[in-house]
Formats: C-alpha cells, sequence, structure tokens
C-alpha cells in the first residue's frame, strides 16, 4: 500500500490473544512503547460490558485492560470478552451477542471497539492523530486453511480502517521478534524466534546481525515461517479439563441402569467452558434450560449441580482463571490447591507438575516440533542454529522452553520481553517502512 496524501502519525499495534502492545516514534525519533495503564507498557486484551448504564456514541459503557478484569472479578453485572483475536478467522466474526441489558454487540464491533482504545492511548501519547499503522499477524491465524487465514487478516484490517486507519500494513510477529533480538545480536546469526503467546506458536528462522539492521527489504533474511494454532489459552483449557471440570462431571459417568452399560456425560458444554472466548455461549436461557434438564444423566448428582451453580452465577471465566493461575503457579514449580468455594464450600483440587505434564505433553511436543518443521523449511539442521530467541506470554512454561531449547545443542538461548518484544519489533519495521516513504 502507498501512504496517505494526507497521512499524519503512524504507529505499531501488537494486538494479542491475551496481552497487547502499541509502538510510537519518540521525541528523538527512536521508537518507544506507549503506557496503556499507569506504570504499563502493555494491556491485558480483554473488555467488559456492563449491563445497565448509559449509552453514548461509542455504544454501552465498557471497561477496558485490567479494569474490564477488575469489574468482573468485583461481580459487576455485565459481560466479559477474552481471547478476541481468536475470533478472526471464524463464522463468530460476523454474529451478534447479548452484553445484558437486552442488549447486543457484535464480535466485530467488540473488536474494533478495542482498536479504538488502543489508537486513542498512542494519539495521546504522540499528540496528534495517527492514521499509519503496522499490525503484528501470526503466522497462520487457522492452520491448514488458507481461505480462513486471508478472511481472518482481512478481518482485522476492516477493523482497522473502521477506526481511522488508512495506511496498513502487516508484519509476521516472529519476524517483529527478531528485529527486536537484533539490536543486541553481536554478529551475523542464524536465529529460531518462538513467539508463543496466547493463541499461536510461531517460529521464524531469520538471519540478523548489525550490518542488516538499516536494510528495509528484509525478505531475504527470512528463511522460514511457520506456526500452528496451540498456545497459552490451550494450555489453559486442558488444564481445566484434567483438573477442575471432572468435578463438575467432565467424563463422568451417567447412573447405572440394569441391563446397560453406564454412558459418559455429554461433553460438550466442559469444552465450551474451558475456551475462552465460547464461555459466554453456555449462558444463552435456551442451553441453560437445556442443561438443567439433564440431571438424570448423572450419576452423580452433585456434578450436575455444581455445572448448574457455574452456569447460573456465571462463573466460567472464574474457573478458566483459576486454571489458567494453576498452570502460572505449578510452571513455577511444586503443586498448587485450586480453591473452588465460591462454587461448594470446602471443595478445592490439587494440581501438580505432573498433572501438568499429562495435560500439556502433548501440546508442548506438538510445539517443539514445529519448531523443528521450521529449521527443515529454511533448509538448515538443527545445528546450525545459533540462538533460540523466547518472547510470548507462554515461553514462561519452563517445560515448554526446556523441551524446544533441548533440539538445539549449539543454540544460545535468550529470553525476550515476554509481552513487548513483538510490540517493539513491530516498531522497529514502522519507523523503516513509513520513513521510507516520507
Amino acid at each position: 500500500m502507498s501512504a496517505s496524501p494526507c497521512a499524519t502519525g503512524f504507529c505499531a499495534v501488537d494486538f494479542g490473544t491475551s496481552n497487547s502492545a502499541i509502538a510510537v516514534p519518540g521525541p528523538a525519533g527512536d521508537m518507544r512503547l506507549v503506557e496503556l495503564e499507569p506504570g504499563r507498557l502493555t494491556m491485558p486484551t480483554a473488555v467488559f460490558y456492563f449491563a445497565e448504564g448509559r449509552h453514548d456514541a461509542d455504544g454501552p459503557p465498557r471497561a477496558f485492560g485490567r479494569a474490564a478484569l477488575a469489574a468482573y472479578v468485583e461481580g459487576s453485572d455485565g459481560r466479559l470478552m477474552r481471547s478476541m483475536k481468536s475470533i478472526l478467522g471464524s463464522p463468530l466474526i460476523d454474529q451478534t451477542t447479548d452484553v445484558g441489558g437486552g442488549r447486543g454487540v457484535k464480535y466485530f464491533d467488540m473488536l474494533a471497539g478495542y482498536l479504538k482504545r488502543l489508537k486513542r492511548q498512542a494519539e495521546l501519547t504522540a499528540g496528534h492523530a495517527i492514521d499509519r499503522v503496522v499490525l503484528g499477524r501470526p503466522v497462520f491465524f487457522v492452520d491448514g486453511e488458507p481461505a480462513r487465514d486471508a478472511a481472518a487478516q482481512a478481518s482485522l484490517e476492516a477493523a482497522a480502517r473502521a477506526v481511522g486507519f488508512t495506511d496498513i500494513h502487516f508484519q509476521f510477529e516472529p519476524i517483529a521478534a527478531a528485529f527486536d533480538y537484533e539490536r543486541q545480536a553481536p554478529a551475523e546469526q542464524l536465529v529460531l524466534v518462538a513467539d508463543i503467546g496466547g493463541g499461536t506458536s510461531d517460529f521464524s528462522v531469520v538471519r540478523v546481525g548489525p550490518e542488516r539492521m538499516a536494510r528495509l527489504d528484509r525478505r531475504e533474511d527470512i528463511l522460514a515461517n511457520h506456526g500452528v494454532h496451540i498456545a497459552g489459552t490451550d494450555f489453559d483449557r486442558h488444564v481445566e479439563l484434567a483438573a477442575i471440570l471432572p468435578e463438575f462431571g467432565y467424563r463422568s459417568m451417567g447412573p447405572a441402569k440394569p441391563g446397560q452399560t453406564p454412558r459418559e456425560v455429554p461433553s460438550g458444554v466442559y469444552f465450551d467452558l474451558a475456551t475462552w472466548h465460547l464461555i459466554n455461549t453456555v449462558y444463552s436461557p435456551q442451553r441453560v434450560a437445556e442443561l438443567r434438564s439433564m440431571r438424570s444423566f448423572y450419576g452423580d448428582t452433585r456434578h450436575h449441580d455444581r455445572l448448574m451453580t457455574v452456569l447460573e452465577d456465571r462463573l466460567g471465566h472464574e474457573l478458566a482463571g483459576r486454571a489458567e493461575d494453576a498452570k502460572i503457579a505449578v510452571a513455577a514449580g511444586g503443586e498448587v490447591a485450586v480453591d473452588l468455594g465460591l462454587i461448594e464450600s470446602g471443595l478445592a483440587v490439587g494440581f501438580s507438575a505432573e498433572g501438568a505434564q499429562q495435560a500439556l505433553g502433548r501440546d508442548i511436543e506438538r510445539i517443539a516440533e514445529a519448531g523443528r518443521e521450521t529449521v527443515a523449511l529454511a533448509g538448515l539442521t538443527l545445528e546450525q542454529i545459533d540462538a533460540l530467541y523466547f518472547t510470548g506470554g507462554s515461553t514462561g512454561l519452563l517445560p515448554l522452553a526446556e523441551r524446544i531449547t533441548a533440539d538445539y545443542p549449539r543454540a544460545r538461548r535468550i529470553q525476550g520481553d515476554a509481552f513487548a518484544s513483538v510490540a517493539s519489533g513491530l516498531g522497529l519495521h514502522a519507523a523503516r517502512l513509513f520513513k521510507a516513504q516520507t
């Protein structure tokens, strides 16, 4: 795309599944990250729609980022939306969901509203209007489906246009992370970037070095890209299914009947409860009524009672959050007790490193395999990789980082900023791109 003839400022946006960040030009011409919340350069990708309140030009009253999470935790009446990036490329993008108070909001408008908030913060920091942007994108929004992948990028571009961006470019997120790493590379190297966030695990093999930094066209230095749609929210889902939801009937059996083999309780509701962007779908009156009528399906009716408490009190996000907290706690070592007393007094479950390995082992291996495949696509051997650069919130999961590292005997392992490396690299790319246009 060519620059708009009336273009003003520019920025770079890392719109993440779990967290987002923005970079804008600083006073000295370098790129700096925007303070999105007091003292913080990243913001949770979360929106809370209050059920009651005045309408304005932006639609129903909303809270963003940590304020959105706080509104949910404090029990405000309304609807929390997280993992909105996961909606891209799915039919949900054009659908409307109930946000309370008899109001509905299109998923596309939720996404656009969040981007508008980011753009507004960027403009407040820059001190002028911004209409040019570099947006990060995963290597694949959708695995193995090019049409849906293209549709996902088109939806993100449409949302960016809807909030006032006119000159829009995309850059792969792991390549942006490579640009961030390049600033510290002492000499020319072959680096495998592992960008493992909330929604995808992306890998790129990039040739970096001090003499290459100033080049705008880096196509010859990008040797391979590959990725899989497995990452942090998948880990959360598997932890919740393995450790928490059995207490609510997941994989439990129905009552024994003479001459019949007990059947497993239907599992659909549990998969939806464990998937951030699908949690709200289980709260519809029709579905709650259907599930309420299934009490006779349960051999242990306590499981059904607990499930109905979750649905009627809308505690699905709370359970998912506790699964996420358990994953993080176990990743730091040891065992954790997951308190479920908000559902039933005294209810708790234990979760250990062994349980994490059983729940996440298959995902970790698939991610490691994607890294090896990326190196093969580059025409290299694992021994030729000089450095591994880890970025993304899920690289804090030690068993994952150690499993990936084990495949590369010569590589130096470097941990980048889990949440800001991609935004910093996107900012570097945006500066090179837009300054070259002027």
